[in-house]
């Protein structure tokens, strides 16, 4: 079995292309991946969207990601929101500082703070 607790590719020169990868560890009913850091990457929206299918999955059991850095706009952050609202049970902790979520993708990401439905409790 796959077991990864916390998982840190920040400042590794990640590109878009490495996130379907990284969404089918997330998607994999044998993964224990709790933490992914992948902050200070080029992932872009197009990789974020990528990673989202993954959290989209409900074997998905990843509990905090970090996204800083990493070029996010409004697109990725959408893609984000959605997984959220396709499996509101697990990701607690999401850190989105230093991109550029947009108004409309913030205060989405920022609803599920206050939801019940969902366990995440922090939001940068």
């Amino acid at each position: 079995s796959c077991v990864l607790l916390p998982f840190s590719l920040g400042h590794c020169g990640l590109t878009e292309g490495c996130c379907s990868d990284l969404a089918s560890v997330l998607s994999s009913p044998n993964s224990q991946l709790k933490q992914l850091e992948l902050r200070d990457n080029d992932l872009q929206d197009s990789g974020v969207t990528l990673l989202s299918a993954g959290l989209k999955d409900p074997d998905c059991k990843l509990h905090t990601l970090g996204l800083s850095c990493c070029l996010v706009t409004e697109e990725g952050c959408a893609a984000l929101s959605s997984a959220l609202r396709s499996n509101p049970s697990h990701l607690k902790e999401l850190d989105l500082s230093y991109n550029h979520p947009g108004d409309s993708a913030g205060g989405l990401l920022s609803a599920a703070l206050v939801d019940p439905t969902y366990k995440l409790m922090k939001l940068k």
